[in-house]
């Protein structure tokens, strides 16, 4: 597997000479300034390619194998607005892309919050942080603090019950910090009013017409990646199930075959996120990958700890080797996937992977990485990874 590290930009405190040093052979990134709904300009993508081959106008030996993400607009997603002159745009950077720069896109179709977790920094045992997400302390926030009409319903009374014990004693503003950090382009000046504005425009979306869109958006759009060699990869729900009564429709082995069925073409594709799809306690990432692997262009190995195989988990981001996925089973699925495409010719035979997140460690403690994206921890993530793959070989 080709062993890729995901990178911010030139505001990443981690950088491209660090990179190196880690082992990555090439870079996933995207132009994260532009907003969703414009055009990616043709010099702003050469640009990072350029800050990524060639920093300091010396080769680094790294490409820029991945752009993660060129996002979908709530716009598209809603089909709502503007959303015509959005696709439009998504269409122009797509042509710019395949122009001057990597072949696979990932992309997600999350309603409002491209991930969410209650805790960016939860201390462990080990004196080291991870990302957490806590069903209660979100409970608290939907309930107490966004106070979204008929969110009590959505909860078990004991959860509601622990909610309401803990609202006291909650920092309600790191936790709603921590929560709204999920969404795109989140920055200091969203509100919880904001937050509301947002979900009242899926009053009216459930989840049959939330993934009807996602089909209409790949029926315009993946036909134009097929003519230009691209492949595009919808990510997982994060986590995969409902919240804040908004729908989910990229949460399981059944939600992708749908959506590649409906739009059955090679760039119709897949990003394989064990930690995501893992936090599901019927995941098996083995059977996901003899189903479907053909349509996996890009993989995220993470692993998480679930608190209990309920619907709705409470989960800890863990280590690499260490969570609920079988990391070792899913690698092994992968090589065969990788071996049977070789010998078919396909010349996208190699699948790029990532180290997905990692635990704060170390020197990671004082820098001030976006959460999730620590140096040291995803370099031991990646470390451990490239050694199963290496044993497995």
């Amino acid at each position: 597997m080709r062993q890729t590290w995901r990178w911010f930009g030139p505001a990443d405190p981690i950088s491209i000479a660090e990179i190196r040093q880690t082992g990555a052979q090439g870079v996933v990134s995207a132009l994260h300034h532009i907003p969703p709904g414009q055009v990616w300009p043709a010099a702003e993508i050469a640009l990072r390619k350029a800050q990524i081959e060639e920093p300091e106008d010396a080769p680094s030996g790294l490409s820029w194998d991945v752009v993660e993400s060129l996002p979908v607009s709530e716009a598209i997603k809603t089909r709502t607005g503007p959303w015509r002159d959005h696709i439009a745009a998504y269409k122009e950077s797509l042509k710019a892309l395949a122009a001057t720069g990597p072949q696979v896109i990932c992309y997600n179709f999350m309603p409002v919050l491209d991930w969410t977790r209650t805790a960016l920094r939860h201390p462990l045992p080990h004196g080291g942080t991870a990302m957490r997400f806590d069903l209660t302390d979100f409970a608290l926030f939907d309930i107490h603090l966004l106070a979204r009409p008929g969110a009590a319903d959505d909860y078990p009374e004991s959860v509601q019950a622990e909610a309401a014990k803990r609202l006291p004693d909650t920092d309600s503003g790191q936790l709603v910090a921590n929560i709204v950090a999920g969404l795109p382009g989140a920055n200091d000046s969203w509100t919880l009013e904001d937050v509301r504005g947002l979900l009242l425009r899926y009053e009216q979306i459930d989840a049959d017409r939330l993934r009807r869109n996602l089909i209409d958006f790949l029926g315009k759009v993946a036909p134009l990646a097929e003519s230009l060699g691209l492949r595009l990869c919808c990510h997982p729900d994060d986590p995969p199930f409902p919240l804040l009564g908004l729908p989910r429709v990229m949460s399981d082995l059944s939600d992708y075959r749908a959506v590649t069925a409906a739009v059955d073409m090679p760039a119709n594709g897949i990003t394989f996120c064990t930690g995501s799809l893992g936090v599901r306690a019927d995941f098996d990432p083995v059977a996901f990958v003899e189903a479907l692997g053909p349509r996996i262009h890009f993989v995220h190995l993470r692993n998480t700890r679930r608190d209990m195989p309920t619907a709705r988990p409470g989960f800890t981001e863990s280590d690499h080797l260490a969570g609920d996925t079988d990391m070792v089973a899913t690698i092994r699925a992968l090589l065969a996937e990788q071996s049977r495409r070789q010998a078919e010719g396909r010349d996208d035979w190699q699948i790029p992977m990532r180290p997905d997140h990692g635990h704060d460690l170390l020197d990671d403690l004082t820098r001030a990485s976006q959460p999730g994206y620590p140096l040291i921890g995803r370099m031991k993530g990646l470390a451990e990874l490239r050694g199963v793959i290496a044993a497995l070989s």
